[in-house]
């Protein structure tokens, strides 16, 4: 069981490292860096005041799921959180195209 426990935790630090790279390729922000979390908050706030309405157009363009900070308190409402409970191919993947999608809400 000990090992179990070990190789999931090595697991899970490999995929933190691939979404705050993937993260820092696009220019997105990090909130605080996730220590024993399987989540980041991302900071939007150059992007939206609505994390809420700001999630479900990430869904519905991309077909990423991300979370609102809104969910998380007052000083969150301006960021979205991204698991990283996925394979790191799909983490890759779904930065990417949220990535690409900001940047478009940017120009």
């Amino acid at each position: 069981a000990g090992e179990d426990v070990e190789r999931m935790r090595l697991t899970f630090a490999r995929r933190r490292e691939v979404m705050l790279e993937a993260l820092a390729d696009c220019g997105l922000e990090v909130e605080a860096r996730p220590n024993g979390a399987f989540y980041v908050l991302v900071n939007m706030e150059g992007v939206t005041d609505d994390s809420y309405q700001l999630a479900f157009d990430i869904l519905k363009t991309t077909g990423v799921g991300v979370t609102p900070g809104k969910d998380f308190g007052p000083s969150a409402e301006r960021s979205i959180r991204f698991s990283y409970a996925n394979s790191e191919p799909n983490i890759r993947e779904g930065v990417r195209r949220v990535g690409e999608y900001i940047g478009k809400l940017r120009c």
